[in-house]
């Protein structure tokens, strides 16, 4: 009995046991359930700000690059609207030029219609009156020849033989004149011949370079000159506008410029910069500063010497001061001053020798480039710009002439000026006195000949004078006297019109009749 009652206390008491254990069981987990579900919603609400705070930032992201876009967008239309309005505005001038053009052509049309209407009604008249014309002329021959009693042809024969008879007269009259003439010009043309003997006997000269060699005492010294980064090397370009080359020539520095002047001050300035040593960008300034002071004061004392040289006295200073910026300007690469020089002591001989004042020669041949030394602004030709700045320091009129009129810019007006002309011709044509070598020469006197012979009739040519004068030696039977001067014109504009030279070329026709007779 106490087995029987123990065992359903026992499973009493163990599903008390277990119910207690499940209502605990239960209370945790609804516990545990609710933590987890409070946990859960704090995530999701932590979560949901989070992904609102995001979507937040992306949006005003995506705005700002929105907004960014859309003004650059705004921007490029507005270029291209701005384009767009200046291209029809482009296209509406066109539209209004090409009516204007279309309007124009119209009446230039209408203007030529009614032109050539005129014109046809022009050649009509004429025609008409030629026809007339040419009935009267027949009805007039026809009854000259019936009241003289002679035909056309005996009448033409009459009036030639008068005429030739008048022909012969004036001929004799002509004759006479020009030996009066030559009489009276005897002594201009011996003047001529003088001149161009004087001219073979011209001497050479040579020309210059454009550049200048500075020697340095080693390879160190170009480092110094060159200075850090090229400061140095930049200052001194700058300052003189002369190009320093500094290459791997040993213990030389070259300058390079075609203006004379600067590449002479920046070779003294360079010279003394590596004198003294000390060569950074103020140093450089100043020393070429007080080397242009220093040349520019030798100039003057250049033209001083040149004038007293020459004997020339009472010349305005500013002359002077052109003068002395000869020795640096050249021609074709001869030296200014020495050209003007020497054109100034031929010029003077040649008066001497004519009986003309010598003094007022040279002075007239120095100063016939003056022009060349004015300031490169003036616009014009050396000789006028020469006219116009000796004539403003009152120089000798005659003076003034010679130099205006030393190319032919103006008319001579003194055997002075033609003097200078023929002076300057002789110290620039030269072999080696400018810039052309002996082959060149050469070939252009060669040239000269060759072209003269092309023409028929010509048995020789001679180019002389240094291509000066070509004398061209024509067979008598085929070209008469008349033909001669045809010939030298024709020669002449072939010469201009396919050649290049300086100055002028004279071209002279020789016809010589030869009659050998022997005796026996």
């Amino acid at each position: 009995m106490d087995v029987l009652l123990l065992i359903p206390m026992l499973v009493v008491v163990i599903i008390v046991f277990f119910y207690l254990g499940w209502m605990m069981n239960s209370r945790i987990g609804k516990k545990s359930i609710i933590t987890a579900e409070e946990q859960a919603k704090k995530i999701l609400d932590d979560a949901d700000k989070d992904a609102k705070n995001i979507k937040r930032e992306k949006l005003l992201e995506v705005k700002d690059e929105w907004y960014k876009k859309k003004t650059e967008f705004d921007k490029e239309v507005q270029q291209k609207r701005q384009k767009v309005g200046a291209l029809e505005k482009q296209i509406q001038l066109r539209e209004e030029n090409s009516e204007k053009k279309f309007d124009l052509v119209l009446q230039k049309e209408r203007e030529n219609k009614k032109f050539e209407q005129d014109l046809n009604q022009q050649r009509k008249l004429i025609e008409n009156k030629l026809e007339e014309i040419n009935r009267l002329e027949q009805e007039q021959n026809a009854k000259l020849e019936k009241i003289s009693g002679l035909s056309s042809e005996e009448a033409k024969k009459i009036l030639m033989e008068n005429l030739v008879n008048d022909a012969k007269m004036q001929a004799a009259s002509i004759i006479k004149d020009i030996s009066d003439k030559a009489k009276a010009d005897g002594k201009r043309e011996a003047q001529k011949i003088i001149v161009q003997s004087i001219q073979r006997t011209a001497a050479d000269h040579s020309i210059e370079s454009t550049v200048s060699v500075v020697q340095i005492q080693n390879d160190e010294m170009k480092g110094r000159i060159i200075g850090k980064e090229g400061r140095n090397i930049r200052a001194f370009e700058s300052a003189t506008g002369v190009d320093v080359i500094v290459d791997d020539t040993p213990e030389a520095v070259i300058l390079s410029s075609f203006d004379q002047f600067r590449r002479e001050v920046a070779r003294v300035s360079l010279e003394r910069l590596i004198s003294d040593g000390r060569i950074h960008p103020a140093r450089i300034e100043e020393v070429v500063e007080k080397v242009k002071q220093e040349l520019e004061e030798e100039m003057i004392r250049d033209g001083e010497n040149v004038v007293l040289q020459l004997g020339l006295h009472n010349m305005h200073n500013e002359l002077i001061k052109h003068i002395g910026k000869m020795k640096y300007r050249s021609s074709f690469g001869q030296n200014l001053m020495q050209h003007s020089i020497e054109v100034a002591y031929l010029t003077g001989i040649m008066a001497a020798e004519l009986g003309m004042e010598a003094n007022l020669a040279k002075r007239a041949g120095l100063l016939h480039d003056i022009g060349k030394t004015v300031d490169k602004s003036v616009e014009g030709p050396h000789a006028l710009i020469g006219y116009e700045f000796t004539k403003k320091f009152n120089e000798n009129a005659i003076v003034v002439n010679a130099v205006g009129s030393h190319h032919e810019d103006i008319e001579m007006e003194h055997p002075i000026a033609a003097l200078v002309q023929a002076a300057d011709a002789i110290s620039g044509a030269r072999p080696g006195a400018r810039r052309e070598p002996l082959e060149s020469y050469v070939k252009r006197l060669e040239n000269l000949e060759v072209l003269a012979k092309s023409f028929e009739g010509v048995a020789k040519t001679y180019a002389i004078q240094a291509g000066r004068e070509v004398r061209v030696v024509v067979e008598h039977e085929k070209i008469d006297d008349l033909m001669a001067d045809k010939l030298a014109k024709e020669i002449a504009a072939k010469i201009e019109n396919e050649m290049e030279y300086p100055g002028q070329i004279k071209v002279t026709v020789i016809r010589e009749v030869r009659k050998i007779g022997y005796a026996k």
